[in-house]
C-alpha cells in the first residue's frame, strides 16, 4: 500500500520557499510514499537527535547553608530560568533555532563548571542564577523541535525521550556521585567534582547538538533525497511548514488572548508546584538514620521509577490516543499517592518513606503528556514560540515558590500538604482544558460540514493580501485540538 499526499501547509495547495526556510514557492509537490518507507525515516530522524536532548544536572552538597539559603539555591535556578525565557520568546523566533540551541548549552556547561569554584552561599547563587538563565531556552525548544519535525500522533512518544532523560541523568547522577563520595583520593571536595563532571559532559553535548542537529529537512545530513522528501510530506500533512526565523506580533497577539495558552501556563506551574519532593524527600531518607553514601543509592532508583512510568504513559497515550487528558488523570494518581504516604507514613517506617518518596517524585510522566499536548495543539512560529515558552515561565514560578514551603524539618509537612492541593488542582484543570479543546473541535467538524468540500481549500491571506504561510491553530479551521 501508499500513500499519496498532495501538500497543502498554506491550504493553497503550494509551498513557499523562503531564505532558510524548508518549503517551496510556486509549485504543488506530490510525495507517495510506503509506511515502511516513512517508519524508516522517521525512525532515523529519532535517533539521530533525540538521544542529544539529555539535560545534565549538577548535585548540591554542604556548603554550610542554612536551611533557608538550601531553599533559595533551588529558587534562585529558577528566577534565572524565568527572567531568560523573556528575551528567550523572541530570540527563538529570529534565530535558526537548533544552532541558538546548541550555543546556550556549551554557555550553560560552561557555567556548570564554574559551580565547582564559590566559596559561600552568595557565590553559588550568583552562579546558580546564571545556570538556569541558560538553562531557559533548552526544554521550550525541545518542544517546539518536536511539534516541527513529528506528527501529532508521535509527539508523546518523542517528548518522553527526552523526559526520559531526566530520569535517566538522575539515576546516573546519584551513582556517579555515590562513586566520587567513595574515592577520598580526590583533591577536590565530591560536589565539585561532580559539577566538573556534568559540566565537560554539557559542553560536549552542546557541541555535538549545534554541529550536528539540522535546521530542517534540507540539511539532515542523516536522510538520504528520497527520506528528505518523505520528511517534508510527513511535515505538511500536519500542515507544517516547518523552522521559520520571524517575530509576528499578531500571533503573540492572538496568544495573550487564547484560554489555551494560559492553560498551558497553568500545566507549568501545577505540575512544578510539588517538584522540591525529591530533594527534601531525599534529605527525609537522610534523617532517619541513613548515611549520606546510602541515600544517594537509595535516592537512585527514583529516576528509574520515574523512566517507567513516562512509558506508561506513551503506552496509554497509544491505547488512548484521542484522550491525552484522561492520560494525565491516570498518572496523577502515583505521585498524589506517594504525597499522601509521605505525609502519613510514621519515620520508623523507613522503606515506607523510601517508597513514597520514588512514587511522589513520579511528575516527570505528567509533565511529559502535558508538553506533548503544547507540542501537538499550537501552530505558528511565534504563537508556538510564545506558549512553549509560557509554560516554561509557569514552570519557573512553581519551582520558585514551593521550596519555600518546605522549610519545616524533618517532615516538610506544609510542603508535602501543597503538593498534595496542587495534584488535585491539576485535574480540575486539565478536565476544562479538554472541554474547551472538545468544544472547538466539535464547532469545526460543524462548519465543515456546513460548507461542503470547499472548507479543505480555504485561505488566509496576510495584511497584503497574499496567502499567510505561517498559519496559527486558530487560522487554520482545518487544525483540531488533541484533547
Amino acid at each position: 500500500m501508499t500513500t499519496s499526499i498532495d501538500l497543502k501547509p498554506t491550504n493553497t495547495g503550494k509551498l513557499t520557499e523562503e531564505a532558510g526556510s524548508d518549503e517551496r514557492v510556486g509549485e504543488t509537490v506530490e510525495a507517495t510514499f510506503t509506511p515502511e518507507e516513512e517508519r524508516k525515516c522517521s525512525g532515523k530522524l529519532t535517533w539521530s537527535s533525540c538521544h542529544f536532548y539529555a539535560g545534565v544536572f549538577g548535585l548540591i552538597d554542604d556548603l554550610n547553608l542554612t536551611s533557608k539559603e538550601y531553599s533559595w539555591t533551588s529558587s534562585i535556578f529558577y528566577v534565572g530560568q524565568l527572567v531568560s525565557e523573556y528575551p528567550f520568546i523572541y530570540l527563538m523566533s529570529r534565530f535558526p533555532l537548533t544552532k541558538f540551541v546548541g550555543a546556550t548549552v556549551v554557555v550553560w556547561g560552561i557555567v556548570c563548571l564554574c559551580l565547582a569554584a564559590p566559596q559561600n552561599f552568595a557565590g553559588f547563587a550568583a552562579v546558580r542564577f546564571l545556570l538556569g538563565f541558560f538553562e531557559g531556552a533548552v526544554s521550550p525548544a525541545f518542544v517546539t523541535i518536536t511539534s516541527i519535525w513529528w506528527r501529532k500522533e508521535e509527539h508523546a512518544t518523542r517528548t518522553a525521550i527526552w523526559v526520559t532523560m531526566n530520569g535517566l541523568a538522575q539515576v546516573l547522577g546519584c551513582l556517579i556521585m555515590y562513586g566520587i563520595g567513595k574515592n577520598t583520593a580526590l583533591p577536590l571536595q565530591p560536589w565539585r567534582t561532580m559539577f566538573l563532571v556534568c559540566g565537560a559532559l554539557t559542553v560536549s553535548a552542546g557541541i555535538g547538538f549545534f554541529t550536528l542537529m539540522p535546521s530542517g529537512p534540507k540539511d539532515a545530513w542523516f536522510l538520504n533525497a528520497r527520506e528528505k522528501e518523505i520528511l517534508s510530506a510527513r511535515m505538511a500533512q500536519d500542515r507544517e511548514g516547518g523552522d521559520k526565523e520571524s517575530f509576528s506580533m499578531e500571533q503573540f497577539k492572538e496568544t495573550m488572548l487564547d484560554p489555551r495558552a494560559w492553560f498551558i501556563f497553568m500545566f507549568g506551574v501545577l505540575v512544578t508546584m510539588q517538584s522540591p519532593v525529591l530533594t527534601f524527600a531525599t534529605l527525609m531518607i537522610n534523617r532517619i538514620g541513613y548515611s549520606k553514601l546510602q541515600t544517594m543509592l537509595f535516592t537512585a532508583p527514583s529516576g528509574a521509577v520515574q523512566i517507567c512510568f513516562i512509558w506508561i504513559g506513551v503506552a496509554l497515550c497509544k491505547i488512548f490516543p484521542k484522550n491525552r487528558v484522561l492520560v494525565v488523570w491516570i498518572l496523577n494518581i502515583t505521585p498524589l499517592v506517594g504525597c499522601v504516604l509521605l505525609l502519613k507514613l510514621p519515620s520508623e517506617s523507613r522503606w515506607g518513606v523510601i517508597v513514597a518518596a520514588w512514587l511522589a517524585s513520579c511528575a516527570s510522566a505528567v509533565m511529559s503528556v502535558l508538553l506533548s499536548l503544547s507540542a501537538s495543539n499550537i501552530k505558528g512560529n511565534t504563537k508556538r514560540a510564545t506558549v512553549n515558552t509560557m509554560f516554561f515561565i509557569g514552570y519557573c514560578a512553581g519551582c520558585i515558590g514551593s521550596p519555600q514551603l518546605w522549610t519545616e524539618s524533618p517532615r516538610y509537612t506544609n510542603g508535602v500538604i501543597t503538593a498534595i492541593v496542587t495534584w488535585v488542582t491539576l485535574y480540575l484543570v486539565s478536565g476544562l482544558y479538554r472541554v474547551i479543546c472538545t468544544r472547538e473541535n466539535k464547532k469545526r467538524d460543524l462548519a465543515m460540514a456546513e460548507s461542503g468540500p470547499q472548507a479543505s481549500t480555504h485561505v488566509v491571506l496576510d495584511k497584503n493580501g497574499m496567502p499567510k504561510t505561517d498559519l496559527t491553530d486558530i487560522e487554520d479551521k482545518m487544525f483540531r485540538y488533541s484533547s
